[in-house]
């Protein structure tokens, strides 16, 4: 039976180690060792038992071992070297400060559907709660002032374990949220701060919770509360699970939920970032309280909110967009639309490639898009892909200049660096590599480590990642039932001496896990090789539908029984955030194989390069743009193919070269100091020329720069004086798109003389007819212009606006300007007219463009 009350019992903490109890309580301890330090060493068999949950670990250790270290002088030191710079990091509130440009009143909102944060929170599937969780990590370092909004979910990911013929099973656990580094967000009165959510004809409760990360708060979502019914209980239950409705129900809660959360708490962002599609809801809450609140139309407050808002789109595949359908929509939306005075067409417009197809789904991506007026991908080809990929949006702009940036994933180095070189670090580039990880003056200083330490040092954490494989496949075999034999020959499986390389994702068909074993004969030969013998681990998860991932987990599991390979290629189950901690500090090469252009960013090979580990992956994501060969190795040169069989065959004999043929030759030449000298050169330079620019200071910093200080900007400018300037936006807009049609390039004046030299001037005279209550300062006139390839087509091409000069009654209005002549051979131009305003953030989401 259920309990009909419930109270909490804490920990009864000597006087000395009160401090714990605080510190539990902050996720700043998990990129901090020392802090981590202290939570082990009060039981180092318990802390692994609980997960590294400290809070959990506070509730089980026993009275014995806390009065111990109670009295432990040594101990006692190191906490109040934690406290000290745990104080000094908690109350450092320099002024934010980008480039010399400083914001007193920016405040970020950012949501995500997972969060990454540590092993001791399971609330993320991978590489999105991941990237998410640094997010808000780096937020924290850099004191940008930035909240996060989540889902705080009964039972997070799958737990995975293999059966005895490697069939991935799952399971789950439900978290103790009490028993967590996570606090319920009570108000005045002592009692949960909810709000709620309209879902179908009711309304879903919510309660709010809150993690501290470092400085920074992260508030969660839950709908587990006493007053919804038991199916809206659900919605918070589990992470990417469930049918259609139910992943609507999860997107109505992050999106309009997390808005009303935000107002609930008094917390008033100036600049709104959504981090996929599954949150763009978000966007329609922001307009709604706006159109009450202020008295406004849904066009008026449309503006202010689209000139505030950023998005980030993952996902490189249009199958892997969220799409609802329209009876589903109209179920959960009817009544909403009522307050943003908008009809169910018009709604899903919002939703649609092609508005005018009544038969498309509502793709949250599309919302995001038209929503926000800052886009970006997740790396340059990530970027273009993306570009591509919802051109139609965007009919009258070539691909090139849809307004999709590229903002490069990083990771948060100091989350996975290991402890061993941290104190590298600390000792030769200063504690900078650590505070301003992208200043690459900071990372040059890896020149400065003796090759002995720095090989010494990475040595060392890969007999422990081989340490700690072999303790984790102990356990996993014995679980299974295995033999006393079986279990005695685990001492024998991998070799700490050995090139190791590391493979650990999502098992999903396009990451092509299989890649390295098309040819089992030639792979068995590097493996096995007298004199430069290669191991191989594994680890990753499928989707628990995903049978052909699990069908890819069982056949590494079959061959890693068999002979010769048993002793070489491992396979750890259940991947999570410790499981990689070990892996990318450990692996001499990560490897990485998706199928090209599927791969968004990726991260975990930036991971590896911090801790001295080299790459070795296709020409996607991320390493396009930090593949150099003096650091690391390409799989093909970034080829693309239509034939996936032959491009599968094709790669894989590169892959084979590459291990087969350069990388083991290079790890074992060693010298006469007894040192490999050019593979640590290697990985000297993968440090330096990596780690200062695939970090996620660097992607924050770029976020703030290119989306967050401009966002802000434009709310404060719409919403002073009762959104005035706002108001006026939508009225201009209003009367611009109603005319539009009559806007007409009249003629274009250009000189005769057709064939010029570099460095001239080409000037340009355009007349454009205007409608009447049309003003010359309503458009912008621009040369697009660049150099054609022989389709005549442009390579590449600059824009510059032409100046009004005057009116002609019978030509129209004169507007000029001249191209420079920079490049040599056969140029091209087209004049564009746009809609202009100087309010207005992105002229293209219009749709209103003429070309002449």
């Amino acid at each position: 039976m259920r309990a009909l009350h419930s109270f909490e019992v804490n920990p009864k903490m000597p006087k000395k180690l009160q401090f714990l109890k605080e510190l539990a309580n902050n996720i700043w301890i998990f990129w901090n060792f020392e802090a981590f330090d202290l939570f082990r060493r009060l039981d180092r068999d318990l802390w692994e038992e609980v997960h590294h949950n400290p809070v959990l670990l506070l509730g089980k250790v026993s009275q014995r071992n806390l009065e111990m270290r109670a009295k432990d002088e040594g101990y006692l030191s190191q906490m109040e070297r934690v406290k000290a710079e745990y104080k000094r990091y908690m109350s450092h509130r320099k002024e934010l400060s980008l480039h010399g440009k400083k914001k007193h009143d920016l405040l970020v909102a950012y949501f995500s559907m997972e969060f990454g944060l540590c092993e001791a929170l399971p609330l993320y599937s991978g590489g999105l709660g991941v990237l998410s969780g640094d997010h808000i990590k780096s937020s924290s370092d850099l004191n940008l002032p930035l909240v996060g909004v989540g889902l705080l979910y009964d039972r997070g990911y799958l737990r995975q374990y293999l059966n005895s013929e490697g069939w991935q099973q799952e399971f789950y656990e439900t978290n103790d949220f009490y028993n967590m580094p996570i606090s319920l967000v009570k108000n005045a009165q002592g009692k949960p701060c909810k709000t709620w959510v309209p879902m179908d004809d009711h309304k879903v409760y919510i309660q709010i919770w809150k993690i501290q990360v470092g400085r920074t708060e992260l508030y969660m979502l839950d709908t587990n509360v006493p007053e919804n019914s038991e199916e809206d209980k659900q919605i918070t239950y589990q992470l990417y699970a469930g049918d259609r409705e139910y992943r609507l129900k999860q997107e109505v809660l992050i999106g309009i939920g997390g808005v009303r959360a935000l107002n609930e708490l008094n917390i008033y962002p100036t600049a709104y970032h959504f981090n996929e599609g599954h949150c763009a809801f978000g966007s329609l809450e922001r307009i709604r309280q706006l159109m009450i609140e202020y008295d406004m139309s849904y066009e008026e407050a449309f503006e202010a909110v689209y000139a505030s808002n950023s998005f980030t789109t993952h996902t490189p595949v249009p199958a892997g967009n969220e799409r609802f359908s329209p009876d589903l929509m109209e179920k959960y939306f009817t009544e909403y639309l009522k307050e943003l005075r908008l009809s169910f067409d018009d709604f899903m417009a919002l939703g649609r490639e092609n508005p005018s197809d009544k038969k498309e789904h509502f793709c949250m991506t599309v919302l995001g898009i038209k929503s926000s007026a800052y886009c970006n991908g997740v790396s340059e080809l990530h970027s273009e892909v993306s570009r591509e990929m919802w051109k139609n949006l965007f009919r009258k702009l070539p691909v090139d200049d849809i307004p999709i940036m590229d903002i490069t994933n990083g990771t948060h180095i100091p989350s996975f660096i290991s402890h061993d070189m941290s104190q590298l670090f600390n000792r030769y580039l200063g504690p900078r590599w650590k505070e301003d990880p992208d200043n690459k003056k900071v990372w040059e200083r890896v020149q400065h480590i003796p090759d002995s330490e720095l090989w010494g040092t990475h040595e060392r954490r890969r007999e422990r990642l081989v340490a700690f494989v072999r303790k984790r496949l102990y356990e996993q075999l014995k679980r299974r039932g295995a033999s006393r034999s079986e279990l005695n020959e685990i001492q024998d499986v991998l070799n700490p001496k050995t090139l190791t390389v590391g493979f650990a994702r999502r098992f999903a068909s396009y990451k092509r896990a299989n890649l390295l074993f098309r040819d089992p004969e030639r792979l068995k030969r590097i493996l096995t090789n007298k004199d430069r013998p290669v191991q191989i681990v594994f680890a990753g998860k499928a989707h628990p539908q995903d049978m052909e991932g699990k069908e890819l987990i069982k056949k590494i599991i079959q061959y890693s029984k068999e002979e010769p390979f048993r002793y070489h290629i491992v396979f750890i189950e259940d991947y999570d955030i410790n499981v990689a901690r070990y892996m990318v500090q450990g692996v001499d090469i990560w490897l990485n194989t998706p199928r090209r252009p599927l791969e968004a960013s990726g991260t975990s090979g930036m991971k590896a390069s911090a801790n001295g580990g080299l790459n070795v992956s296709i020409l996607d994501g991320w390493w396009c743009e930090g593949y150099d060969p003096q650091w690391g190795w390409s799989i093909g040169n970034g080829e693309e193919y239509e034939d996936l069989e032959y491009q599968d065959a094709l790669e894989s004999r590169a892959l084979y070269d590459i291990l087969e043929k350069e990388t083991a030759p290079l790890f074992y030449d060693i010298g006469r100091d007894g040192l490999p000298g050019k593979w640590i050169e290697m990985m000297r330079l993968s440090m330096q020329k990596i780690c200062h620019v695939f970090n996620s200071n660097r992607m924050l910093e770029e976020y703030s720069q290119k989306f967050y200080l401009p966002s802000s900007e434009n709310w404060e400018r719409l919403s002073s004086d009762q959104f005035k300037k706002s108001k006026e936006l939508a009225r201009w807009k209003k009367r611009v798109l109603k005319h539009w049609d009559k806007v007409e390039i009249k003629k274009v004046q250009t000189p005769e003389k057709k064939s010029l030299t570099i460095g001239t001037k080409y000037p340009v005279k355009v007349y454009v007819q205007l409608p009447e209550d049309f003003k010359p300062d309503d458009i912008r006139v621009q040369v697009y212009y660049g150099p054609l390839n022989i389709h005549n087509e442009f390579r590449s091409h600059k824009v510059v606006d032409l100046k009004y000069t005057e009116h002609k009654e019978k030509e129209g209005h004169l507007f000029s300007g001249n191209i420079k002549c920079e490049y040599s051979g056969k140029m091209g131009y087209a004049i564009r007219v746009l809609p202009s305003h100087p309010e207005l953030v992105n002229p293209y989401i219009l749709d209103a463009i003429h070309w002449g």
